[in-house]
């Protein structure tokens, strides 16, 4: 193991075979991604690009992410009522020792929910990761969705 706890690449016992990256339909991306609870958004905050880590949860094809107060993500260029930014979000699954697993990408607009009696049923179902009083909450519709699951087998 190397100081920050990860593992140095002369540590790996035997080499994994290179694996073969199978493109998702959409469907199947949007399934997996709701298997999930942890991924990354990207935005842009003054004229640059930003990642932040967040939790999310699905409702339907939408993304919903829980804007804390103080949260980083919640000072980006926002929309303003009524308005919507595009949006990048990330979200995977790979193991790191098999090698095996998948990501998806979710591309689309971003808007504040603006409707009390919404915000509060996401509320009351989202489980945030990260302390803090829920300030507003993002919706990301899905208008591209790609994604790659990594399969046993020689890369293509």
């Amino acid at each position: 193991m190397n100081e920050i706890g990860g593992q140095d690449l002369g540590e790996r016992d035997e080499a994994v075979a290179p694996r073969r990256m199978t493109p998702l339909d959409r469907r199947e991306a949007l399934r997996l991604l709701a298997t999930t609870s942890l991924g990354r958004v990207v935005f842009t905050q003054g004229a640059l690009p930003a990642v932040r880590p967040v939790n999310h949860l699905m409702d339907g094809d939408d993304i919903i992410v829980c804007l804390h107060e103080g949260a980083a993500f919640a000072s980006l260029d926002a929309p303003g009522p009524g308005s919507a930014v595009v949006v990048a979000y990330e979200a995977d699954a790979i193991d790191p020792d098999t090698h095996l697993g998948w990501s998806v990408v979710v591309t689309g607009y971003a808007r504040l929910i603006e409707d009390r009696a919404t915000l509060d049923r996401f509320t009351k179902t989202f489980r945030p990761w990260a302390a803090g009083t829920m300030k507003a909450a993002l919706l990301i519709r899905s208008d591209l969705v790609t994604g790659f699951q990594l399969d046993p087998g020689p890369s293509a």
